[in-house]
């Protein structure tokens, strides 16, 4: 390493954010990047550890030690090329992965980790700036033709990597814009969306065609899910037409809570509230009234689910002008702090306080929702209990039960499955969790169907982003190899 004892004499910079009052006026991002001084002192604390858990810590296996001394060395056009070996989109995971590579970190055994992720946000912008990110045209086409339905992160990965192995690649995306989850699970103020957008034409020029407002399959029976889908294609159609098809959809079936008053008005999914403003941000209309956009403003905001989707309730909320934000995890409290010794190097167990819950929100844990209430069909308020764990079961604590007022209630609680629509027209056979059972082992990716495979979240469930450019990268290696006899694309 540049700096060998660096990890002695450096402690971790965190990246800074604007004031709470000045973010809470818009939904720009707000998380202010290292400088290239402070990126160097912050790669310089990177251990010359013989063993880099950080790598096996990444799901895409990012090169973490070589671009972190490449940038202490001032060699950032290195280092960006290092970072897109591994990873098609840093831009998407420096900013809304929540670094299991950090957590890997050798020193974070007893010390801080190495601000991995700062670094990677850091390199990648700065690649942007420069003009280093360019299209890769391959030098020849091989003929193939892909189908890609779906255009989340798994999607993209997928089709960047078989575009550039020269293979005629269309992605299909239900809704009017290209990003899937991405786009309109993720807030702005996480990831602002022009970021999608140049990766886009970046692909366009590699060769991938994009078309939006096309389902594929039949049309979902849950009006709940997002849908701006003007036209519909048949599975028999693209099997016909492709060589190959990778279904990569997210998965958007939200888990419910079956409890009375759940039909109020004023209880809704996250991922109805969530895809809505952005949106709105994008410029699109929603009518006033009845039918409109779903709004916290003056609103009790109770958000159930304790996960990222539900802080990211808790921003946007926030961004309304709530009355109050509140929100409840079903599980106790976790501790502060992690014991390092026994959870390194896995993702620990441990009291997470994002952004949102900085600008205003009480968190209750330990709670369950026993019943809404109403009156005249609206939502008024909540009945919760207390829970606690014996015998390896949760049970209800006696005399717990609880009122709270509440005028929108928001179910970020997980996500179930992908579209079932979707598998069902192509015939895919499911695993016992709903989503596609694609491969063997855990590199497999070819569905039961000839020349389908699956990947990302319509494989294996609900995951992060990087699980899902990991997925994408490695479906398109085993779709190379179908179409080709081998490939040359790496895993």
């Amino acid at each position: 390493m540049g700096k060998v004892t660096g990890f002695m004499e450096f402690e971790r910079l965190e990246e800074g954010y604007a004031p709470v009052r000045q973010r809470l006026k818009n939904y720009k991002e707000f998380v202010i990047g290292l400088s290239a001084d402070q990126a160097k002192l912050q790669s310089a604390r990177c251990m010359d550890c013989g063993t880099p858990f950080c790598n096996s810590g990444c799901p895409v296996n990012n090169i973490i030690p070589d671009f972190n001394d490449l940038v202490f060395r001032g060699d950032w056009h290195n280092a960006i090329t290092v970072l897109h070996s591994t990873n098609n989109f840093p831009e998407f995971t420096g900013r809304i992965c929540p670094a299991p590579c950090e957590a890997a970190c050798t020193l974070n055994v007893n010390d801080d980790a190495v601000g991995i992720k700062s670094i990677e946000h850091a390199i990648i912008d700065r690649a942007w700036a420069e003009g280093w990110v360019t299209p890769q045209v391959p030098a020849l086409k091989t003929g193939k033709t892909v189908a890609i339905v779906g255009s989340g992160p798994a999607g993209l990965a997928a089709a960047q990597q078989l575009a550039r192995a020269g293979h005629a690649v269309t992605v299909f995306e239900k809704n009017s814009r290209i990003g899937g989850l991405l786009r309109y699970g993720i807030p702005d103020f996480k990831m602002e969306k022009s970021h999608i957008d140049r990766r886009v034409k970046q692909m366009e020029a590699e060769g991938v065609s994009f078309k939006t407002g096309v389902l594929v399959g039949t049309m979902p029976a849950d009006s709940k899910v997002t849908n701006d889908a003007k036209q519909v294609v048949s599975a028999e159609a693209l099997q016909a037409q492709f060589d190959a098809v990778i279904l990569t959809g997210g998965s958007e079936q939200s888990r419910d809570l079956p409890v009375p008053g759940r039909d109020l008005d004023g209880v809704h999914f996250a991922m109805e509230f969530l895809p809505q403003q952005n949106k709105v941000n994008a410029g699109d209309k929603f009518p006033s009234g009845k039918g409109g956009q779903i709004r916290a403003d003056g609103k009790h905001v109770i958000v159930i689910g304790g996960g990222d989707t539900g802080s990211d309730c808790v921003g946007t909320s926030n961004r309304h002008g709530a009355a109050s934000v509140t929100q409840f995890e079903l599980m106790p409290q976790p501790p502060i702090e992690e014991n390092r010794p026994m959870t390194w190097p896995y993702w620990p167990t441990k009291l997470r306080t994002s952004s949102s819950h900085d600008e205003g929100c009480e968190r209750a844990f330990a709670v369950a929702t026993k019943a809404f209430t109403g009156a005249r069909g609206k939502l008024t308020g909540l009945t919760t209990v207390d829970i606690e764990l014996k015998d390896g079961k949760m049970v209800e604590v006696a005399g717990s039960e609880k009122q709270y007022k509440a005028d929108l209630v928001l179910l970020a609680m997980g996500f179930v499955n992908p579209l079932a629509s979707v598998l069902d027209a192509f015939g895919v056979v499911k695993d016992g969790r709903g989503n596609a059972r694609a491969g063997t082992d855990e590199g497999g990716y070819r569905t039961n169907v000839a020349k389908v495979f699956a990947a990302g979240d319509m494989r294996r469930g609900q995951s992060l982003v990087v699980w899902a450019i990991r997925e994408g990268r490695q479906a398109a290696r085993e779709v190379d190899g179908f179409l080709m006899g081998s490939s040359t694309l790496p895993r």
